[in-house]
């Protein structure tokens, strides 16, 4: 049966590239922003909310079953917001609004009142604009006249539910648009942290702001009162800022012993005025290891840290300790966290960001001993439900996400040196009392206030543990233990001195705090939080307007596990009547819905816990409500868990969206595929797109590659490419597919949803190679060609360019490959279901192309051409060492050279030294041609590299390779899809460039 509702713009049109733009920029923005408050995990921009949000409470205005009353109202409001607001607009905006202007009565086509209210939501979605007073009465209005204008009581909101709530944001969008919101989560840090911003902010607005200031700076005061012996200044008066310590090893070589200071690298700061780094002076005599500062360091003179990729080199005798041995000696210490050895100490002077570094003394030892003799003290004398040092379990070896238990960190206690322990204590216990002095005056606000502090403590905590590490390229600071989503172990970690004036301060963290207090108080229209499970919510039936949610990612991020580290400080800040329950141990899990081996958890239980949660949104949403996703998992099983629960619920995809929402700096690691785009799903509740019908699979299959040849370029246009366009392809092959409540064959049997993602991924690669193509009939290539332009696109089309890790990363390395000089493995990597769906909708078979891709476990690599000159020149070439632009490494030969050619500036080619490029030859014949036309071109390619400029013009001349235009097609379209950077990307165009001046 038809609909009876209206579709709401978000099922119609999204301006998907504005939001991007604004998405993107959000991430680099901190003051002022949620994030600040605590962390949290795989947040989304507020940007992306705020606009989805809107697009999913407003009705089309184009649709014949919108209200005209909400036409009506949303024509005064455009007219309104174009004559008054002009200043706030967007070029793009502002070329519309200004022509409305002038022409008001085009306002009365409804498309044309569709495209301004999608104009005002991509405006809205500026960080700039989000908390101007004018966008957000415009956006209100907007959400109220379209809330009772689709049949909601007059005087009430629209409710938007979270069940998945984390960090806050979509629920924190709904109230700025003029949304009522509810929120809840499983997970007790979530929920403290959602009702910071949608009760405490809303309730008491500035009051709040100035009683955290007033008590953050007295905990401060008091604290450094309490802690300063501990920390000793200099006699010139400079004071520390930071302490750099390392974990320290005994050599396991032949009669040594020595102990072996853990450092992965020397440099104490790099920059271009200014660089220090350490040096070490091994004392062969007593087999000790001494150090001295170096001034105006240069990578000539710095030496290697004595740690590489988990072993430790003695500086004494040489002898490498290999890891399993380091990780031996560490867990019989827990760790070694608390007899590290101090290293080095960042000072500076009072109201100057100016630092020096030197060597430890005996006055800075012996406060390192105090400080373990005072907490030993407070911890014999400690009462109450909880050890003063916490004594909690982490999860077991093998977890996702961490690293740390198999150095023998056991218990959430051995993360922290004895002094980190006794400052954190210290703050917690001064947030309890400054809780207690305010709650004499006014109890409500002395638990807001409290759990602000607690929060600050807790950010504390990420800063002040002893897997922080320093900061010397460019900037001398502190890196947080969350600069991942992970926990990975590090063998040389820094100490924040936290009344401190460096990164990682009390008062420095406290700022951030106030500043995501001030920002957010704009919002005045209070939210409702509670702890509950998504798949057993508590509100009743046909309540919710919208939900809106981020459901956890698969086995993308351990929420529970991750949580702990400031859960098991939560619970000792706060009091028992903080209103979380943080009696028990650690953070409930047993029912969070991620993928977890180890716990049991896997595809299945996701997704039948997913499809609960999903069907209680459909009990508690409205008839002629709307459900938005939002999922970013790269994996595509992954996807296809999340796709089996929406439909199982019985959902049906009625739009997707995807919307840029990671930085540009984003992580590529090992040049491997990373979405930057999250893929916003609207969905209806079946009944209401259709009756209980079957579907025919012939018709389904029929109609797939007719919507996927229609959406595809409508995501170019908007500079959705790669890995974002196939998995944004998805949601509208499943909107086909979800409309039925069953699809058979003819034979009567079922179609499973996973058989037809396969064809899915087939109809989007085959549209995605035409496209690559421009057009062309790609099935003149065979099939190493497909799948090397198909492969290159699904990574690298639209950023075209090798991108470096950024400090904001996430990941899951560890010891063992965070190193400073650390070798990628070359080529490019795909997860191997998504190579193995790629390949066999391109009519392709991995295990046929194994000198193209090599396949190792759940990861796919396409192999990079240097590796594959073995293959294209006979058993007598051998593969590069690297294809790194260095000079003067010799390489393996190829045949007809009398030596091997030399890693030149310009990638894998001749010397510049030679004395000339033939000079080198013995036999100048042009080589075997390859059976393919992508090993035709990699030949070439490998000719270019190594300066055999007659070779390939015979090659390409004499022999005819360079008369098959199938050739240049190809090379032209690697051309394009190769990283900016990349030795391919310079050898084809060097092919390329021969192509005219030799006739072809």
């Amino acid at each position: 049966m038809a609909t009876s509702y209206p579709k709401r713009l978000i099922e119609v049109d999204l301006p998907i590239k504005r939001i991007s733009a604004h998405a993107r920029r959000e991430k680099s923005t901190r003051h002022g922003h949620i994030s600040t408050l605590h962390i949290w995990w795989a947040r989304r921009p507020l940007a992306a909310c705020r606009a989805v949000i809107c697009a999913a409470l407003w009705p089309d205005p184009a649709d014949p079953l919108c209200p005209e009353a909400f036409r009506e109202v949303a024509r005064t409001q455009m007219l309104q917001w174009a004559a008054a607001y002009g200043r706030l607009l967007s070029p793009e905006s502002f070329r519309r609004f200004n022509g409305l202007q002038k022409e008001p009565n085009r306002l009365s086509d409804p498309l044309e009142l569709r495209y301004a209210l999608l104009d005002f939501i991509a405006d809205f979605a500026n960080w700039d604009n989000s908390a101007s007073k004018e966008f957000q009465v415009t956006s209100r209005t907007l959400t109220q006249a379209a809330h009772e204008a689709l049949g909601g009581e007059s005087g009430t909101k629209p409710l938007v539910v979270d069940p998945f709530a984390g960090g806050g944001a979509i629920p924190l969008e709904a109230l700025r648009v003029g949304a009522d919101a509810f929120a809840s989560d499983l997970n007790p840090v979530a929920v403290l942290l959602n009702r910071v911003v949608l009760e405490y902010i809303p309730k008491y607005g500035k009051q709040l702001t100035d009683e955290v200031r007033r008590w953050g700076q007295w905990i401060n005061d008091q604290a450094e009162r309490e802690l300063t012996q501990f920390y000793p200044k200099d006699p010139d008066g400079s004071s520390p800022i930071a302490y750099l310590w390392a974990r320290t090893i005994r050599c396991e070589g032949p009669g040594c012993g020595a102990e072996i200071p853990l450092l992965r690298s020397l440099w104490l700061v790099q920059k271009a005025k200014k660089s220090k780094a350490l040096r070490i002076v091994p004392n062969m005599q007593d087999k000790t290891i001494d150090f001295e500062i170096i001034q105006n360091a240069t990578s000539q003179t710095v030496g290697e840290g004595t740690v590489r990729k988990g072993s430790a080199t003695c500086p004494i005798c040489h002898y490498t300790t290999p890891v399993e041995s380091l990780r031996r000696q560490l867990r019989e210490r827990h760790g070694g966290t608390n007899d590290a050895r101090l290293i080095c100490v960042v000072m500076g002077q009072q109201d100057t960001e100016e630092r020096y570094y030197r060597l430890p003394t005996d006055n800075d030892r012996f406060a390192i001993k105090q400080a373990e003799t005072e907490l030993d003290r407070r911890a014999r004398e400690q009462n109450g439900p909880f050890s003063l040092i916490p004594n909690e379990p982490l999860p077991v070896e093998g977890a996702l996400g961490f690293r740390v238990q198999r150095y023998g960190i056991k218990h959430w206690g051995d993360l922290f040196t004895n002094r980190q322990v006794l400052a954190l204590t210290t703050l917690a216990r001064l947030v309890k009392e400054a809780g207690s002095q305010i709650g004499l005056e006014n109890a409500p606000l002395a638990e807001a206030v409290q759990v602000c502090l607690a929060m600050t403590v807790d950010k504390q905590a990420d800063y002040l543990s002893s897997l922080c590490t320093w900061h010397y390229h460019n900037r001398e600071k502190v890196n947080h233990t969350f600069s991942r989503q992970a926990l990975p172990f590090v063998s040389d970690f820094v100490e924040t001195v936290f009344f401190g004036s460096g990164s990682g301060s009390w008062n420095g963290l406290l700022d951030w705090t106030i500043m995501a207090l001030n920002e957010t108080s704009t919002i005045t229209n209070i939210g409702h939080v509670e702890q509950a499970s998504a798949s057993l919510q508590p509100l009743p039936d046909v309540t919710a307007q919208a939900v809106v949610t981020d459901p956890p990612y698969y086995d993308a991020v351990p929420y529970a596990d991750l949580s702990d580290f400031f859960y098991v400080w939560l619970k000792r800040t706060l009091p028992a009547t903080s209103g979380v329950d943080l009696q028990e141990e650690l953070t409930p899990k047993d029912q969070e819905c991620i993928v977890d081996t180890v716990r049991g958890k896997d595809k299945i239980f996701f997704e039948n816990t997913m499809t609960q949660a999903m069907s209680e949104c459909r009990r508690i949403l409205v008839p002629g409500g709307i459900c938005t996703l939002v999922f970013a998992h790269k994996s595509t099983s992954g996807w296809e868990a999340q796709l089996q629960a929406m439909v199982s619920a019985g959902w049906v995809i009625s739009g997707s969206w995807p919307i840029d929402t990671e930085m540009g700096t984003r992580l590529r690691a090992h040049d491997s595929a990373a979405l930057a785009s999250s893929i916003h799903l609207a969905c209806r509740p079946r009944e209401e797109i259709s009756a209980y019908e079957i579907g025919d699979w012939r018709d389904i299959l029929a109609e797939l590659p007719l919507r996927i040849k229609e959406w595809m370029p409508r995501l170019i246009a908007e500079s959705i490419v790669g890995a974002d366009a196939i998995f944004a392809c998805i949601g509208p092959a499943i909107e086909i597919f979800s409309r039925y409540s069953r699809v058979e064959k003819a034979s009567g049997e079922q179609v499973s949803l996973r058989e037809y993602l396969e064809y899915v991924w087939a109809a989007v690669a085959r549209e995605a190679l035409s496209m690559i193509f421009e057009g062309a009939d790609a099935t003149g290539f065979d099939e190493d060609a497909r799948i090397t332009a198909l492969w290159l696109w699904t990574l690298f089309s639209g950023a075209n360019e090798v991108v470096e890790p950024s400090d904001e990363e996430d990941g899951e390395e560890d010891e063992e490959t965070l190193t400073s000089k650390a070798p990628l493995t070359g080529g490019y990597l795909l997860e191997y279901d998504a190579a193995r769906k790629i390949a066999q909708g391109l009519g392709a078979h991995l295990e046929r192309l194994t000198t193209v891709v090599e396949v190792k476990g759940e990861k796919a690599r396409l192999l990079p051409v240097g590796e594959r000159a073995r293959y294209l020149f006979g058993k007598e070439a051998t593969q590069p060492v690297t294809t790194k632009r260095k000079k003067n490494v010799v390489q393996a030969a190829l045949p007809g050279w009398s030596t091997p050619p030399v890693q030149g500036e310009f990638g894998w080619g001749t010397s510049q030294t030679a004395e000339t490029d033939e000079a080198a030859l013995v036999d100048p014949s042009t080589p075997k041609a390859g059976e393919t036309v992508l090993d035709r071109l990699h030949q070439s390619m490998l000719l270019f590299s190594a300066g055999r400029t007659e070779a390939l013009k015979r090659f390409l001349v004499e022999d005819g390779i360079g008369q098959d235009q199938r050739f240049w097609r190809l090379a032209q379209a690697l051309s394009a899809l190769y990283p900016m950077g990349s030795d391919e990307k310079r050898w084809v165009d060097g092919v390329l460039a021969r192509k005219k001046g030799w006739g072809l």
